[in-house]
């Protein structure tokens, strides 16, 4: 910025000498990223100079022996992979299925969040998000990560959370033919891997082949039913069908693909816009057009936040007819990761699709400000004093 602010270089009549004659350019002012503010305090003259202190985000205390209220794993053990597709399918409102445990920290983090981490927050995510259909928490990288780089057991990692998550559902992402590796493996490989991933807790099974091709997915298909899984066959979307020119990624290429899967024998019938370009006109065309085709077959509908339209996108697809849509929580969303699952419960609040969630307040800046005032300690009492202040005020513009 220091060189921007040149003449001499706006002009471009620099030569050589420009950086020995001009030793203001390396007069810097000090980041203000928000991270730095986090932990060393504000550069700039605030109240205090008091400097934040180390506070370890406490998890919410559950008491000891308290049982986790009942969720859709319990419709699945009672009801079995075709009851719970219509039970699913019967149900008043969209679903919501948290991704945090798995693609939101592979997008975000490169898979790098431990077993330990994740079994901290576990049974507060049981107790209070009883009513998700499902954690997205294993397949896609982690099998190779958690044995490459955390040097953790994968199937240890999905028995952990099992025993302490027993009422929600868990879902995990099988690339076709390749499994959770990448390579092509034998149908005994496969079947053998489902029968073991049932087993230690898995439940839905998300299916796909990168280029929708149908032999690759009906192997693993296959194998999830053998095993008592529920088949969650999904079509990897590409292109933009509300576009009147496209020729070849077009409506009628999708209903095709979604006739063959149901034909097939899903459960659920899944659409992964991987890339992120799910719009929301082409999701509201796409699932409507899905939903006229299949009335009775669960659609869920998963996307990348990438070019910032994945709320909107989520929200036409609930308002077009799905059932299930994937989001993260508000810190691990966004950008690569899924959507944010607060301004989607947020904004289905009180319509005919809520999702049965409490959406919370945005406290991100009053955090920072309680930081900066050396009370991070103390932000539990400090977001209960700002609600009363508040209301002492007449809930004034804020």
């Amino acid at each position: 910025m220091n060189v921007l602010d040149q003449l001499k270089f706006d002009n471009g009549s620099v030569d050589t000498y420009f950086i020995d004659e001009h030793p203001e350019l390396f007069q810097f002012t000090l980041s203000q990223n928000l991270d730095e503010v986090e932990v060393i305090g504000p550069q700039t003259p605030l109240v205090t100079e008091l400097i934040p202190k180390d506070v370890e985000p406490p998890v919410p205390h559950l008491q000891r022996g308290q049982i986790a209220p009942s969720g859709w794993r319990n419709v699945l053990k009672k009801d079995g992979p075709e009851g719970f597709a219509k039970a699913v399918r019967n149900h008043q409102g969209c679903l919501i299925t948290d991704t945090t445990s798995r693609d939101a920290h592979q997008s975000l983090l490169a898979t790098r969040v431990r077993t330990y981490d994740l079994a901290k927050s576990a049974p507060y995510v049981s107790h209070s998000f009883s009513s998700l259909f499902s954690l997205k928490n294993c397949g896609g990288a982690t099998f190779d990560v958690s044995m490459r780089f955390l040097h953790e057991c994968p199937c240890e990692r999905l028995e952990r959370l099992r025993e302490l998550i027993p009422n929600i559902p868990f879902r995990m992402l099988l690339r076709g033919a390749n499994a959770v590796g990448y390579k092509k493996y034998p149908d005994n490989v496969f079947q053998k891997f489902s029968d073991l991933a049932v087993k230690s807790g898995m439940d839905v099974f998300r299916i796909f082949d990168s280029l929708n091709y149908l032999p690759n997915m009906v192997v693993g298909m296959e194998a999830v039913g053998n095993a008592g899984g529920v088949i969650e066959a999904a079509i990897s979307y590409a292109g933009d069908v509300s576009d009147p020119k496209a020729d070849k990624y077009d409506a009628k290429y999708y209903l095709d693909l979604s006739d063959k899967l149901v034909k097939a024998g899903t459960h659920i019938l899944g659409i992964k816009g991987m890339a992120g370009v799910l719009k929301p006109e082409a999701a509201k065309l796409l699932i409507g057009a899905i939903r006229d085709r299949h009335f009775d077959t669960p659609i869920h509908v998963h996307t990348h936040d990438t070019v910032g339209a994945g709320v909107a996108s989520m929200l036409e697809c609930a308002h077009a007819g799905a059932d299930i849509v994937d989001v993260a929580v508000d810190s691990m969303s966004g950008m690569t990761s899924q959507p944010s699952m607060g301004a989607i419960v947020a904004s289905l609040e009180r319509t005919p699709h809520e999702t049965g969630l409490y959406p919370v307040g945005q406290y991100t800046n009053l955090q920072f400000q309680a930081f900066s005032l050396g009370l991070g300690e103390k932000f539990d009492d400090a977001k209960k004093m700002y609600a009363e202040a508040s209301e002492v005020l007449g809930d004034i513009s804020k």
